[in-house]
């Protein structure tokens, strides 16, 4: 299926490793010009030789902290500028810290919102005038499953999460007619760095193998997903073909929304460590 992305320059916040990686790796072998942004220089080199390897367009990447807005409206416009233009931009950050909603006080709400809604509400705006000018535009945010499903020990990123979803749906409403869509991707527990580095801390036994088993069983399908059927999501909402799809929660879970409570013997700290 041609996804109609070749030649199209794309932008991946949180591109260095796990879900916006596997999505950099994705648009570049679907022929897309692919941008990636991290902070960290050694798994960014790391992310640049693995894109390269299955690029059919440039790739591009630079160091730069999204939560620092200046920052990131620089790196936009400087793709936009070395590329010629924008057309998708992904935005992939962090997680949130884990616990209840009374744990927090309001500090920590202020810096949930800091490290996850501004970064990807900055990052949206700064693309805006580029995406407009293309006349053609694919804007796609990583929530998780917290933006649609109620998990209380996940209180902070429920908030962030649901707060990113309306505004994506306020952006779609006013942007359709520019040629631009906006969309919500939301993943259940994923096989990434951070899940494994979960899997490590949890696996008091050494068996690691075995709790990222139990951590991927609590889903209609009983296992964990893979970064690159996210991504395979991902490259169709971007791609041409999804021109009508916009405004929209695409729940990536495996199910795990239709199966019920979490069983007790799945912890907290399984949950929300997706990128």
């Amino acid at each position: 299926m041609d996804l109609g992305l070749k030649n199209k320059v794309a932008l991946v916040a949180g591109g260095s490793s796990g879900l916006g990686l596997a999505t950099a790796m994705e648009l570049a072998g679907e022929g897309a010009h692919v941008a990636i942004g991290a902070r960290d220089r050694d798994r960014l080199a790391e992310a640049e030789r693995s894109v390269k390897e299955v690029a059919r367009g440039r790739v591009h990447v630079t160091s730069v902290d999204v939560t620092d807005g200046d920052a990131a409206r620089r790196w936009v416009d400087e793709v936009a500028a070395d590329f010629g233009a924008l057309h998708i931009v992904l935005v992939s950050g962090g997680s949130p810290p884990i616990g209840t909603a009374s744990r927090f006080e309001p500090a920590d709400y202020q810096a949930a919102v800091d490290k996850v809604l501004s970064p990807a509400i900055a990052l949206a705006l700064a693309a805006l005038p580029h995406l407009r000018a293309a006349r053609w535009g694919r804007l796609l945010f990583v929530a998780s499953e917290t933006a649609s499903v109620p998990i209380a020990q996940l209180a902070l990123s429920g908030v962030t999460r649901a707060a990113i979803v309306r505004f994506a749906q306020s952006l779609a409403s006013e942007l359709g007619r520019d040629g631009i869509t906006v969309n919500v991707l939301a993943p259940g527990t994923t096989r990434t760095p951070p899940v494994e580095r979960a899997a490590v801390r949890l696996a008091v036994d050494g068996d690691v193998e075995a709790r990222l088993r139990a951590m991927g069983d609590h889903n209609a399908l009983g296992r964990l997903a893979d970064p690159a059927e996210f991504a395979a999501v991902a490259a169709f909402l971007a791609g041409e073909r999804a021109s009508f799809v916009t405004g929209a929660l695409h729940l990536i879970d495996g199910g795990a929304s239709v199966v019920g409570p979490e069983p007790a013997h799945l912890t907290s700290a399984n949950r929300d460590t997706f990128t």
